[in-house]
Parts: C-alpha cells; structure tokens; sequence
C-alpha cells in the first residue's frame, strides 16, 4: 500500500463530462479524461483493504458484490499510485480480456462494494481501469500473441459479442482454432449493436477485433448459424461448438393497438441508428428516425436510457420514460447494506440530457402502457398509460404492480420504443443443435458448467444465464473456454 493516508488526503474526481446541451450534439464519447497525475491520486485512495470486497465477485442478497472477473482491483490501483502503468496493465490482463470494454459500460460492481464507499465516495476503480488501457494501447503494450504451438483442435464460436470474443481469445491464445460466426455485417454483437457510440466508440472495437485477427482468430460475417449454416454443419468441422449468441428474444407488450405503426424494440431500433452511422462514417445521422416525434420509451434500465439519449441526439420534440416499478431512495435504505449492489437512484447520461434540453427528468415512475392509440393511417399517435401501486397478491404472498383505477392518461407518442428487457435466447438456435432450455428459455447446462445437453456443445454469457452485464459475459466467455480446453486436452492451465 503506497499511500496509507491517500483516502483521508484526497477526494475522489472523476472525468469531465462535455455539458449536455454540447454533446447531444455528436454520437461520440464525452468524456474527458483527467491527466495523469490526477489519476495518480485517485489510485491513491485505495486502502489496501484486508478482505477487499471490490475484486469477490460473489452474490450476497441475491445480487453480485465486486468484480465477477476477480480483477486485482487494490493491486491495480497501487500500481497507478505508483507511476507503473506497464505492470498495472500486466496485472489487469491477467484476468480481463477486454478492459477497454467495461471501463466504459460497466456499472462498476468494483466501486459499489468498495470499502471507502461505507462511510464517503468508493475509489474510481472504473476510471483507473480505463486510464491503464489507454495507456497500454497508447504506449504498444498491447500486441497481438500469437501462439507458439498450434494443437490443431478447431473450435466454433457463435456470436461475436462479449462472451463470445473473451472464449474466442482465450482458446486461440491456447494454440487452438477458433472461427467465430456473427449474423451481423460487423463483429462485436451487443457491444456493436446493442450499445450506441457515445458510450461505446466502435472504433475501440475494432481495435480489439484487429488484434485478435492478428493472432489468428478467425471471424466469418453475415453467417447465420442455425437458419443459413445448419448445426450439423459446425459439428462436423470443428471439434467443439460454443454457443454465445446472448438473449436477444426481446419482452413485448401486449396491449391493443400493440400492431400500430411506429412501435420498436428498443435494440433494433438502437440498430438501425448504428448502422446508419458507421455507413456514413458519422456524417449523415438518420434524423429522419426521431427529429420532431414525441418519444415514449418503455423501460427504465441502461437500454431504455441509452434510446432516451438517443433519440435526443436525432432530434426529439419531446421524450418521456416510462418505469413500473416505484422511485428508488436517493441513499441506501438499511435493509440495503454495504456491500450490497446499492438499490438507490441512479441518473444517467440520457435522463441528464433530457432534464437540459426540456427541464425534467423523463422518467415517469409506476406507470405502464394501457393501450397504443392508431391514427387513421395506422401509426401510433398517443399512448394510454395507467398508474400502478404495490399489492401483495392473498395466494402467493408476493408482491406485484397493480393498476390504480381511474388512473388512466393519454401522452402524445409518435414513436414508442420497448426497452422492456430479454426473455432469453432465440430459440432457433437452440433447436438447430437440440440443446435443452431452462425455464427462462435460456440454454441450459449444469449449475457452474457450461456443456448442453448435446456432447461437445458449449453455452456461454447472456445465451446461457439470460440478459446481464457485459463484465459477465466476459467471466462467462472465459469459464467456457477454460472447460472447452479441459474437454479437449484433459486438463486446462487458462486462467
């Protein structure tokens, strides 16, 4: 611990936002980050903790605490304290793939468990983290490793988002084959596709992908392995099959009217725009998607606030979120402690554009839709929504939203976008190779194992645990491989 006093002499800062009203200006990142002896100091505020709960990565109360990938989270942060940003980088990659991923979406699981959080502001491990990758990158430590000794096992990979990327670097890195299949016209699944530019600049993507090209992982587009490459396809030319294509079966809304024009999934939508982008090469926005609509979002998670600001950026006459679920308290309830994931009031980056460009927070809690209202030429024109109120159901004891009467309201929609979460993975994969699915319509496999149903089929990230975080598709990218390679070679030495 290089600085016993750093918590007690220094405040925790993080980087620069640009103002709200500049950035929605632009799809790029807004961030700007502190110099370096500034996040010199913020590593120093690490304590150095006897039992550091930021880097456990367990469950405590039914949600994760600390990192799922066990990063060495006080080392990390000495070492940035310390000026040594070569050894930093060296001891983050010894656990984490993709660095450069999560310390730019992650929700920072290291931080809400962080020990300086008990009692004033956790260390910003998020920005240290990202600070340390730039660097690498910046400097050329980052190189692609080819590996010395091929085994000449081939392994296929379907899906080229987080989880399946991190199982993608490991078993190359092994001296494995790797062939990575994605439906999309661009590697990177959810990272591409599912997470807009501003948060995400694709160009870190590419960088990455670049890398793992160089080392010999090979990534075949517009490849859709169940529909237009039949499983039997895989299973005959490579030896082992993971299943990484996440759970992109999005939650509808059945409610009348549900048929009307304008109504989107929020992905799809978040899609398109992306898609739009990178054609142009960010020069011709497609504004003609939201300039001058009024928006309705339905949603109130990371996707929902991701469209709010996006929507904003297209032009948006007006913007409104929709939650069901009450108003979070602003500070830990004590039925919340330290080092619960900390169930408080949370604004982000779009919800704090919209309160500057139309004066308020967008969100409407404890409010759904009732019915979509047609114009006569069929698009959706307004939205009936109704209020909800806890009850606790007599049968089951459980607690459930229930509509208020007379609660009804009409709010003007011209486009309304369905952020209402995943219901797990498309089941046309799964039936191609005949694995089984578990309730929740993910595929299934043994508690903390990840071999289907079907021998040599793998499962992995959002596809097999259903819809999570980035930073665990990633620990669950690497667990896969490591048991691929033990089913390959009869032991595995991956981390």
């Amino acid at each position: 611990m290089g600085k016993p006093t750093g918590f007690l002499e220094y405040k925790r800062e993080t980087s620069k936002a640009e103002a709200p009203l500049e950035r929605i200006r632009h799809f790029h990142e807004f961030h700007m980050p502190l110099s370096t002896e500034k996040q010199r100091r913020q590593g120093a505020r690490c304590m150095a903790c006897g039992v550091p709960f930021c880097q456990s990565g367990m469950m405590i109360g039914g949600m994760a605490s600390g990192c799922p990938l066990h990063n060495l989270v006080p080392e990390t942060n000495d070492l940035v304290y310390l000026g040594n940003w070569k050894q930093a980088y060296r001891r983050l990659a010894s656990t984490h793939c993709f660095p450069e991923f999560t310390s730019r979406v992650c929700p920072a699981l290291c931080e809400a468990a962080c020990t300086c959080g008990l009692d004033g502001e956790p260390v910003s491990t998020k920005e240290n983290e990202r600070a340390i990758i730039e660097m690498a990158f910046e400097k050329g430590w980052v190189e692609a490793k080819p590996p010395g000794v091929r085994t000449g096992k081939k392994v296929a990979v379907v899906g080229s988002g987080p989880a399946g990327l991190a199982a993608a670097m490991q078993l190359n890195r092994r001296g494995h084959l790797v062939t990575v299949y994605e439906r999309n016209d661009r590697p990177g699944g959810l990272l591409r596709y599912g997470i807009p530019n501003m948060k995400l600049e694709k160009s870190v993507i590419d960088r990455r992908i670049k890398l793992m090209e160089q080392e010999g992982v090979k990534f075949v587009l517009n490849a859709n392995v169940g529909a237009e490459i039949s499983a039997g396809e895989l299973l005959k030319d490579f030896d082992r099959v993971i299943l990484a294509c996440g759970a992109s079966k999005p939650r509808e809304i059945q409610v009348p009217g549900r048929e009307a024009k304008g109504i989107y999934f929020a992905v799809d939508f978040l899609s398109a725009v992306t898609k739009a982008l990178l054609a142009s090469n960010f020069e011709n926005p497609p504004f003609e998607l939201a300039k001058g609509k009024n928006v309705v979002v339905i949603g109130g998670g990371d996707t929902g606030n991701d469209c709010v600001g996006t929507v904003l950026r297209l032009g948006a006459e007006s913007v409104v979120q929709l939650e069901m679920m009450p108003k979070p308290p602003v500070s830990r309830t004590e039925d919340n402690p330290w080092p619960e994931w900390p169930k408080v009031l949370k604004t982000d980056y779009g919800q704090e554009e919209a309160a500057a460009v139309f004066g308020k927070d967008p969100r409407v809690y404890q409010t759904t839709v009732q019915e979509f209202i047609m114009g006569k030429e069929g698009q959706v024109v307004q939205v009936r929504t109704v209020k909800l109120r806890p009850e606790k159901d007599k049968e089951t004891g459980k607690t459930r939203m229930a509509a208020v009467p007379d609660s009804e309201e009409v709010i003007p929609a011209d486009l309304v976008l369905i952020a209402a979460g995943f219901l797990g993975t498309e089941p046309y994969v799964a039936e191609a190779f005949g694995t089984e699915l578990d309730m929740r319509t993910n595929i299934r496999t043994d508690a903390e194992k990840y071999e289907t149903s079907v021998p040599r089929v793998f499962a992995a990230g959002d596809a097999r645990r259903g819809q999570s975080l980035v930073v665990w598709a990633i620990r669950e990218g690497r667990e896969a491989a490591r048991a691929v390679d033990e089913s390959l070679m009869g032991y595995t030495n991956l981390m």
